[in-house]
Order: C-alpha cells, then sequence, then structure tokens
C-alpha cells in the first residue's frame, strides 16, 4: 500500500507540472506574430536596403526592381525534448505522460522489490543457519527465538500438525499433513514473491506499441500540416515528424528497463524458492525425528 500511495502521488506530480509546463507555451504558439512595419525607402540613393529579418529565408531569386524576394519559412525550431513534447499535439503528449508515468512505475517497483527480496533472502539465509545444529523442533524455536522468515511458518505448522494429531497412530499419515501444510506455505511465499513482476511484465510488453501509437498519430497531424501548407520542404515537416518519433523512444525507455529488471527478478525468485524448499526439507528432518524419538506413544504401540 505505501508502494501505490508512492506512485500516485508521483504521477499526480508529473501530470500537473508537465500540464502547467505546457499550458502557457501552447498559447504563446497559439497568438500569431505581430506584423511588423514596412521600413519606409529612404530617397537617399545612397542609404542601404535593410538587412533581411532574422527569422526570415532571403531566396536567391529577385523580383522584377531587382530587390531580393523573401521566403515565407518558419524560423528554425527548438527540436530539444522538452521543446518537442511541448508543442506535440494533445494526444502524443497524453502518451507521453502515460509512458514517462509507465517509467516511473518500472524503477519504483525496481527498488522496492530489489529490497524485499534482498531482506527476505538474508532472514532466510540466516534462520537455516540457525538451525543447522538443532535436533528438534523444539531446539529449532528456541534457536530462532523471535526472528520471522518462512522457516518459522514452517516450523510452527509442523508443530500445530503434532499438536492436532495427538492421539493418531500413523507417522507417515502425521508427514504427509505436514507436507501438504509446507506446500500450502511455499506457494503463498511465491505469490508473495511475484506480486508486482506482472507490472513489470505488462509495460515490458505494451510500452513499445504504445509509443509507436503516438508516433503514428503525431506523424499523421504532420502529414496534414503538409497537405494544408502546401509544402514539402524539410524545415515545415521536420519538427512534427521529430515530435511523433520521441514517443517511440519514450516507449523504448519505459519498456528496455521493465524487461531486464523482470529478468533480473526472475531468477533472483528463483534462487528464493530453492532456500524455501532447502527450509521445507529441514523442518521435516525435525518432524521426523521428533517422530522417530516418541517411546510409549501411539506409534509405538501401533508398531508393537
Amino acid at each position: 500500500m505505501k508502494t501505490l500511495r508512492v506512485l500516485a502521488a508521483s504521477a499526480a506530480c508529473l501530470v500537473i507540472v508537465a500540464l502547467a509546463a505546457a499550458s502557457p507555451v501552447s498559447a504563446q504558439q497559439k497568438t500569431p506574430a505581430a506584423t511588423q512595419p514596412a521600413a519606409v525607402a529612404s530617397p537617399a540613393p545612397t542609404q542601404p536596403a535593410a538587412a533581411p529579418a532574422a527569422s526570415e529565408t532571403t531566396l536567391g531569386t529577385t523580383d522584377g526592381t531587382g530587390r531580393a524576394l523573401k521566403s515565407t519559412l518558419p524560423s528554425v525550431h527548438d527540436l530539444s525534448p522538452w521543446s518537442m513534447f511541448l508543442s506535440a499535439d494533445i494526444i502524443v503528449k497524453a502518451v507521453m505522460i502515460g509512458l514517462a508515468f509507465a517509467s516511473l512505475v518500472t524503477w519504483t517497483v525496481c527498488f522496492a522489490k530489489g529490497r524485499e527480496q534482498f531482506a527476505a533472502q538474508r532472514r532466510l539465509s540466516g534462520a537455516l543457519a540457525s538451525i543447522a545444529e538443532s535436533r528438534s523442533l523444539a531446539e529449532a524455536r528456541v534457536a530462532l527465538g523471535a526472528r520471522r522468515s518462512v522457516l518459522a511458518d514452517f516450523i510452527a505448522a509442523a508443530a500445530r500438525e503434532v499438536k492436532l494429531s495427538s492421539g493418531v497412530a500413523s507417522e507417515a499419515g502425521i508427514k504427509e499433513r505436514a507436507a501438504s501444510s509446507f506446500a500450502e506455505i511455499t506457494r503463498e511465499e511465491a505469490r508473495r514473491m511475484r506480486h508486482g513482476m506482472g507490472l513489470l511484465a505488462t509495460i515490458g510488453a505494451t510500452a513499445p506499441f504504445v509509443g509507436l501509437f503516438g508516433t503514428v498519430w503525431g506523424i499523421m497531424n504532420s502529414f496534414i500540416g503538409i497537405s494544408k501548407s502546401q509544402t514539402t520542404n524539410l524545415a515545415v515537416v521536420a519538427p512534427g515528424i521529430a515530435e511523433a518519433l520521441l514517443a517511440t523512444a519514450l516507449g523504448l525507455v519505459a519498456a528496455i528497463p521493465a524487461v531486464i529488471i523482470y529478468n533480473h527478478f526472475t531468477r533472483v525468485t528463483k534462487r528464493y524458492l530453492e532456500m524455501v524448499s532447502q527450509a521445507s526439507g529441514a523442518t521435516g528432518r525435525l518432524l521426523s525425528r521428533d517422530l522417530d524419538r516418541v517411546q510409549g506413544g501411539p506409534v509405538s504401540h501401533a508398531a508393537e
């Protein structure tokens, strides 16, 4: 729950900052540029003509009076990632924000699961070492003390089964029921350790396609703009295509770490479950020793 609250707060902050930064820039882009008054030609024949504006590009052709014609090409765009995000279409912006949130979720799960799995492995390894010389379930419980681990759950389940099976003459039945309890504990531990990994798998599988959707939408808008401006000049086409390709880049940024982290946690979880199996086997051996030590109990009378 704490991790989910952190994710929700981070997502809200990300969306608010992005929308707050995008609103004023979008308003500026929609405001038409103020037209500059035409320079009044000086009657003096020796005065040079005014230099072309910095935002206009002078063509190599001249009109009938010999003056150079000025093109209507737009000024050079700022193609930094943040500027491209601010000037993108609202759908492409939504895709980019979603992919940024997915990347945030990926790294949050990475740090949370890494800490959880490291702590679980450390607890279980220490617990197995502490009961290595124990000869019974009682000694093992004393050796563990108040430390919590899956091994303590195994020992508690074995002790509970022995208590519930008092008066039962079948030693094999006690071991079978204890093994069933161990299997349930193992499955529950596996589910707990794999919690959150499905989210990584989903992000790794879908993020590239979400980014591709943003790219297709942005390129479609770019072609619509080309048809309206009736020009195929690269200076007109490039900004829109660059903004669209940024969505694909963000999709890969979200997907590649998610796949790598998922594969890493899959290997770590497999090693941890092997340690859980060792703990289950160690508890089973302690239970078997306790049952073999029973003298004069129901098992011994059954054997006689």
